[in-house]
């Protein structure tokens, strides 16, 4: 005798729950590393690559360099191998890294908003001279970025760079990158409160720290006091921003899990209002629940700003006061709107009497010829220093009252200007496939030729309008140069045009940030199948501009217009 038996309904089944797959967060799934990035840095702290570097491969050349040293850990030390010439876009994504990658470096020093001495402007152009071949960048982050630098060269740049204080430490890397700081820092008469002594307490404690080497991505911090908010808070993943508290006087405003990229997600406030010397701890405090929480499983959901999305800022603050301050924040106000523009460019008054000058290279290119003339120029007219912007520009500080003018006429020569174009002064772009293996398209020349043709085509547009309309050019993918924050924002990549592959960008219109000179922040939209032409940018953003003057009502920004206008007006 046979017995049937007939399976259970789906109905019926009672399954266990399948358990989920772990994200890699240290203190919920343990530190066992789950992809080759979590091998290599749990096997060695990338800090440790330094002495290699001077003692080894310095001496061996490029041939000794191991893989996990070279495409990973040099990071943390602020060195990529950059791309080999000659290698079009269209094979950035089919080639591997060892074919992509010349015997080269690109090389970040950090600058953490610090004053640039005449010293040490002469350091920087110097390195850029003999290191080189005479390139350096202003970068949006406030760094100084070389290209065609040999790995033989390393242990002398630094050695130049320790005698004025600056260094490449964790530039780059899954670590503490540099800090972006208002380039006004203690000289504006303005100021809520100088981020001086913060940035500084932070560096002195924490930068370096190998408990600190190993975070799940990048994390990027800005601190400013102000008022312009003139460190594009809303996309790192800490910022600190100046505001007064009613009972408590001047401190910061604190906001976290900014950033672009792929998957652009503008920072949020936590609410809480943090003092001067609480600021230290509060960072630390948020870079280690990063470190802790952070999801470490795959690399494109890494960052900070993907924990916040799933925590939300209540759970965040709270674990950020519970597990890792051992107090309570309290409420805080929310920033003021800007006050102006936080690019600094033009002449400005200091609470000390003397001014600061702003000045626009083009797209952020500098050279070691001008950073060695702007040491000459400084000195020459009796001024102090100079520092960064996060908007690829560089502002002149401690100017005296009766020297401005021959300030402003000596940065000309020098490819400088502190009365650039509007284009000149809102056009921002990253390195591109010059020098980045990730890169699809020119960047650099590309943004230079248009600022050209834009200055020439729609000056007078620009002047009635009365304020700039920011292009901001970007290689790949990825958003250095911050497409979906800008008026107009143009992300490199092989377009297809009757048959025929070239070079050209898709568009992303009406962004914008606060520390802009804005009323509100957002997000830009991308218009459908709209590609443009690297050859056609000029005409395109020349068309969309004389459109916008064209529709717009009365002070209708940019911005706005285009997040309302149809698609066929923004094509």
């Amino acid at each position: 005798m046979t017995t049937q038996t007939t399976a259970p309904s789906a109905a019926s089944t009672v399954r266990p729950p399948r358990p989920s797959r772990p994200n890699g967060q240290w203190k919920i799934d343990g530190t066992t590393p789950l992809n080759h990035n979590e091998e290599f840095k749990a096997e060695d702290n990338s800090l440790n690559v330094r002495g290699r570097i001077e003692d080894t491969y310095a001496r061996e050349g490029f041939d000794s360099i191991p893989g996990d040293d070279l495409h990973g850990r040099f990071r943390w030390w602020g060195l990529y191998t950059q791309r080999k010439p000659g290698i079009d876009g269209g094979r950035t994504a089919t080639l591997e890294p060892h074919e992509l990658e010349d015997r080269y470096f690109m090389l970040r020093v950090r600058s953490d908003g610090q004053a640039l001495s005449p010293a040490a402007l002469r350091v920087l152009g110097g390195i850029s001279a003999d290191f080189g071949r005479g390139s350096a960048d202003i970068t949006d982050r406030q760094n100084i970025q070389y290209h065609w630098i040999e790995i033989e060269s390393m242990p002398e740049i630094w050695r130049r760079l320790d005698t004025v204080g600056l260094e490449t430490t964790t530039a780059c890397g899954d670590s503490p990158r540099g800090f972006l700081g208002s380039p006004v820092a203690g000289i504006a008469a303005d100021e809520i409160i100088d981020p001086t002594p913060v940035i500084l307490e932070i560096k002195r404690r924490y930068i370096g720290d190998p408990e600190l080497a190993n975070l799940p991505r990048k994390f990027k911090t800005a601190i400013t006091g102000h008022p312009s908010l003139d460190v594009v808070h809303e996309i790192n993943d800490i910022s600190l921003v100046g505001v007064v508290h009613p009972e408590l006087g001047p401190g910061y405003d604190l906001w976290v899990g900014g950033g672009l990229s792929t998957a652009p997600r503008l920072g949020e406030r936590l609410g809480a209002f943090v003092t001067e010397d609480q600021a230290p701890d509060v960072w630390h405090g948020v870079i280690r629940v990063f470190r802790d929480y952070g999801y470490r499983r795959l690399r494109n959901k890494a960052r900070l700003k993907f924990l916040l999305k799933d925590w939300g800022t209540e759970k965040f603050r709270q674990v950020l006061q519970d597990e890792y301050l051992g107090y309570e924040l309290p409420d805080g106000p929310a920033p003021a709107p800007a006050t102006r523009p936080g690019d600094h460019v033009g002449v400005h008054e200091q609470k000390d009497g003397r001014f600061y000058v702003g000045a626009a290279p083009v797209v952020g290119r500098v050279g070691g010829n001008t950073l060695s003339g702007l040491a000459d120029l400084i000195e020459s007219v009796g001024a102090e220093s100079a520092r960064l912007t996060a908007h690829q520009k560089v502002v002149i500080l401690g100017v005296p009252a009766d020297r401005v003018d021959d300030l402003v006429a000596g940065l000309e020569p020098l490819g400088l200007t502190a009365r650039p174009s509007l284009f000149r002064r809102s056009t921002i772009a990253c390195t591109g496939i010059e020098y980045c293996k990730l890169a699809i398209v020119d960047t650099k020349d590309t943004a230079a030729r248009v600022i050209g043709e834009l200055e020439e085509r729609l000056a007078d547009v620009h002047e009635r309008l009365g304020r700039p309309i920011e292009l901001n050019v970007n290689g790949c993918p990825n958003s250095c140069a911050r497409i979906q924050t800008a008026d107009i924002g143009l992300k490199g990549q092989i377009i297809t045009v009757d048959g025929e592959q070239m070079p050209g960008f898709q568009v992303h219109l009406g962004g914008g940030l606060v520390g802009e000179g804005r009323d509100e922040g957002g997000l830009g939209r991308t218009v459908r199948g709209l590609k443009v032409p690297a050859s056609q940018v000029g005409d395109y953003v020349e068309r969309v501009v004389r459109r916008y003057e064209a529709d717009r009502t009365g002070d209708e920004t940019f911005a706005q217009w285009a997040h309302r206008a149809d698609e066929e007006a923004l094509g």
